[in-house]
Order: C-alpha cells, then sequence, then structure tokens
C-alpha cells in the first residue's frame, strides 16, 4: 500500500506541466527554468532601481527638494505603456510604489 501511495503522489511531468506528451512536457519545464531565471533577474533589477531611486530622493530632499517628482513618474508612465500598452502603466505604477519612500 505505501509503494502504491508513493506513486499516485508522485506526479509526472506531464501532469505537472499540463502538457499530453513527454515532448511538451520537456519543452514547458526547459521554458519555465528560463522564466524562473528571468524573473530572477527581473527582481534583481527592481531592488537595483530602488536603491538608485532611494539614491536621488535623498539628494532630493536634501537640497530642500520634495521626495517625489511628478512630472518624472508622469514620463516613466509614459514610457512604460508606450513599451507595454496599458497594461504598462500598472506595471510602471507598481514599480514607482515600490520606489518611493525608501530614504
Amino acid at each position: 500500500m505505501t509503494a502504491t501511495t508513493t506513486t499516485s503522489t508522485t506526479a509526472t511531468s506531464a501532469e505537472k506541466t499540463g502538457a499530453r506528451t513527454s515532448e511538451a512536457a520537456d519543452v514547458i519545464t526547459g521554458a519555465r527554468d528560463r522564466i524562473d531565471a528571468l524573473d530572477d533577474r527581473i527582481i534583481g533589477l527592481i531592488q537595483e532601481r530602488m536603491a538608485v531611486s532611494a539614491v536621488i530622493q535623498e539628494a532630493r530632499i536634501t537640497s530642500g527638494g520634495r521626495r517625489v517628482n511628478l512630472a518624472r513618474e508622469l514620463e516613466v508612465l509614459g514610457h512604460y505603456r508606450d513599451a507595454l500598452g496599458k497594461p504598462g502603466t500598472g506595471l510602471a505604477m507598481t514599480l514607482l510604489e515600490l520606489c518611493r519612500g525608501r530614504v
């Protein structure tokens, strides 16, 4: 009974990927590995952007300016929208939110 339980709880790569063939499962598994690596790089870049943003905010505040430059944020929103379409605006808003107030 233990062997049956072990077999039934161990999913095949086709079951894990939703693929109907082992060839498709291999393609999906490889592509998912690539996506995971890309996500790690994206997260690292976002963390780097947050650090650079903190430097900018510190310099702006130290010089007597405001923490946030709304004109610049509008530029960023436009850039993402132009590059990625409407969803890019939401992505940029999230990115700007992550980068605010880290001083």
